[in-house]
């Protein structure tokens, strides 16, 4: 059963923008951390950027400045919002709704291709 659905990937031209967003089929999303990760070609998959319940954000150095990341606590939706895109920003992006405590969770997306090329 799938809890969260990511889209919005695709190419983009370096410099350019995206807007990812996660719909979640959870019944804890506003009580819920939410996250955007990353996997590159060869590389483990790293966390981008997490909102708490009440707002809190917290980014990786390299997307600070560049990345927003967002919640729609009544519609369930999360969203990344990424500008001035490199190379580097290359990978899969997944979804992920975790709480940590009871009753816990921890759920993950299928992912969504980002290809910046020119």
């Amino acid at each position: 059963q799938v809890q969260l659905v990511e889209s919005g990937g695709g190419l983009v031209e370096p410099g350019g923008s995206l807007r990812l967003s996660c719909a979640a089929a959870i019944t804890l999303f506003s009580t819920s951390d939410l996250g955007w990760y990353r996997q590159a070609p060869g590389k483990q998959r790293e966390l981008v950027a997490t909102i708490s319940p009440d707002g809190w954000t917290n980014y990786i150095d390299p997307v600070k400045g560049r990345f927003t990341i967002s919640r729609d606590n009544v519609n369930k939706m999360v969203f990344l919002q990424m500008n001035s895109l490199k190379a580097d920003d290359t990978g899969v992006y997944y979804c992920n709704a975790k709480r940590t405590r009871f009753p816990r969770i921890d759920y993950w997306g299928q992912g969504t291709q980002v290809t910046v090329s020119s």
